[in-house]
């Protein structure tokens, strides 16, 4: 009698994002990236403005989501193998502004200045879809930052790292020396929280 054996379905990240990578294969996690057709702003699953009334839980999931769903749509257009397109976004609000990538050095000092010496709240929403169903998890983190005078600022902004991150830093990163304490999850705040992916995609049948 010869035992069955199942194949795990292929894994497809939706992301451009190093750190994700990185988070993903920390766990050992097989996955392919998806490639995108061209620049972010180019496909219409990484559409990422604010709705006018938008909160940030509706803003970040809605973003994952349609991020997963265009992740399908590609591997349609590019006849690739059936698999799981996972995908996630991160955004940061603080009294109820929500903070994306800074558009330049300006934006970058006004949000960090917004953070410094207080609370606020880090939000990724990670999104997987099969083609028929389509799930999604949310992570809600807690950051505290210490007080950060102008020169701090301008050396972080200058570094260039605030560039391409929600809320305009990056705690893997220089900017976690400005972090008194976090309540949350590490990862999630990183871009990928690993323990409700690892959790989501065991939902799919994937495990590793």
């Amino acid at each position: 009698m010869s035992l069955s054996t199942t194949v795990p379905p292929a894994l497809y990240l939706a992301s451009r994002s190093p750190r994700r990578r990185e988070l993903l294969t920390q766990i050992g996690a097989p996955f392919l990236v998806l490639p995108f057709r061209g620049l972010p702003r180019e496909d219409i699953d990484v559409l990422e403005d604010v709705r006018d009334g938008e909160d940030a839980e509706s803003y970040v999931v809605r973003v994952a989501r349609a991020k997963a769903l265009g992740g399908e749509q590609r591997l349609s257009w590019r006849r690739l193998s059936s698999g799981l397109v996972l995908s996630a976004d991160t955004t940061v609000e603080v009294d109820g502004e929500i903070l994306g990538k800074p558009a330049d050095a300006a934006d970058a000092t006004r949000m960090l200045g917004l953070l410094s010496g207080r609370s606020h709240r880090v939000l990724t929403a990670i999104a997987v879809s099969d083609g028929r169903r389509l799930e999604h998890v949310l992570s809600i983190s807690i950051v505290r930052f210490s007080a950060l005078d102008t020169r701090d600022i301008e050396r972080y902004v200058a570094s260039g790292e605030p560039m391409d991150k929600a809320g305009a830093y990056g705690i893997q990163g220089r900017a976690g020396a400005f972090v008194e304490h976090i309540d949350g999850s590490y990862t999630g705040i990183v871009g990928l929280p690993l323990n409700e992916t690892w959790q989501l995609l065991r939902r799919f049948g994937l495990s590793f």
